[in-house]
């Protein structure tokens, strides 16, 4: 999680807050779309979720 973060910071010019916001926008919203993918975006997430 935290190299997607650093990729957003240094790609989209977002800092750190702003690419973690991005990122659970992102999950919520397949998650929302894809309900069947719920379980394999909290997976790949979780990782960096309590990471700071």
């Amino acid at each position: 999680m935290n190299e997607l973060i650093d990729r957003l910071v240094k790609d989209a010019g977002l800092n750190p807050q702003q690419a973690q916001k991005a990122i659970e926008t992102i999950a919520g919203f397949v998650k929302e779309k894809f309900p069947m993918l719920g379980g394999a975006v909290d997976q790949v997430f979780a990782g960096g979720a309590s990471e700071d």
